[in-house]
């Protein structure tokens, strides 16, 4: 020990050491930290969850679903959902109709899965309040199953919803999505049900395996113009969340919704919150394009942006998810 130091000095010294390590460790766990904040590396953790990263063919809607599946596979995805119509001999043409037998589903996803595309994900095309909205529902869910596609997607208009309708209808469901296996999930879109609290609020109460919430931040941004941060919101309803939309949304210098990475929404905090779940989990990238640059008007620039859309939310996934 060196001679200037005494056994006293060193007593003192490490006194010292002990009383600033007791002061400063609730300073930094005391430090404002946003929603989602990913938790010390040496806590304990569920297994990861198994992101599957798909691209919608909504991107491609003024394109053939033909350009659209192999533009998504040539973009390095696995995965597609399908939404919601695409132009075929200069018309717009429903991806699968409403009331299209199931048989048609279960054709066209052999299709994508010829392509070397596992569909993910299906829109229902009806609010859950719409008049036929419990008959239409019963279809979709039929269709998914039998194309054995795990997800159809619903939401409210944006003028709200009938929650106590919602619940009686989705309590009616949920035995039809059970028996096909899907999962029946509802997304945010403004109005009464423009939360993921909200979503989940109606998905509690329903209380079955098989109606569950997807989250879509950007619809959450946008439509509360703000008001309520995503990352917050989120975590009100991490524990029913199945899937997500995946788009971004920003307020400058143009106020619109654009691919992920682009806005205004941390994605590395929204996808760290539900990360160790074990489960299979869809993000599926509603929207790819950028603010205030013309979308294109060629496949081929579609193709780009869904490409860097995947690779942003791959490098994302391994950040938060590398042990």
């Amino acid at each position: 020990m060196n001679s200037n130091l005494t056994r006293r000095n060193f007593l003192r010294t490490g006194a010292a050491g002990l009383a600033f390590g007791a002061v400063a460790q609730p300073v930094i766990a005391g430090q404002a930290q946003p929603q989602g904040q990913p938790q010390p590396n040496n806590q304990p953790r569920n297994p990861p969850t198994r992101f599957q990263v798909a691209c919608m063919t909504l991107p491609y809607s003024q394109f053939t679903l033909e350009r659209a599946l192999s533009g998504i596979r040539g973009a390095g995805y696995r995965y597609v959902a399908w939404g919601t119509t695409h132009r075929e001999g200069g018309k717009s043409i429903p991806v699968l109709a409403a009331n299209a037998p199931p048989a048609r589903a279960r054709e066209l996803a052999a299709r994508c899965r010829d392509q070397g595309l596992e569909p993910l994900m299906m829109f229902s095309g009806i609010y859950p309040e719409a008049k036929n909205g419990l008959e239409v529902l019963r279809q979709r869910l039929q269709q998914a199953g039998a194309a054995k596609l795990p997800q159809v997607l619903t939401f409210g208009h944006t003028r709200g919803g009938n929650e106590k309708l919602w619940v009686e209808r989705f309590k009616q469901l949920a035995p039809v999505a059970q028996d096909n296996g899907v999962i029946l999930v509802v997304k945010q879109h403004g109005g009464e049900t423009g939360t993921g609290a909200a979503c989940a609020k109606i998905t509690r109460e329903v209380n079955h395996a098989h109606i569950k919430v997807n989250y879509d931040a950007g619809n959450v941004l946008d439509y509360l113009r703000g008001k309520v941060n995503p990352l917050t919101d989120l975590d009100a309803c991490a524990d029913e969340i199945r899937s997500f939309c995946i788009k971004d949304h920003r307020f400058f210098p143009a106020d619109q919704d654009c691919g992920p990475g682009l806005g205004e929404i941390d994605h590395y905090r929204l996808l760290h919150r539900v990360a160790f779940t074990g489960r299979a989990m869809p993000l599926c990238c509603e929207n790819i394009f950028a603010p205030g640059i013309p979308r294109p008007t060629m496949p081929e620039g579609v193709d780009a942006l869904a490409r860097r859309a995947r690779e942003f939310l791959e490098l994302v996934i391994e950040g938060i998810q590398r042990r």
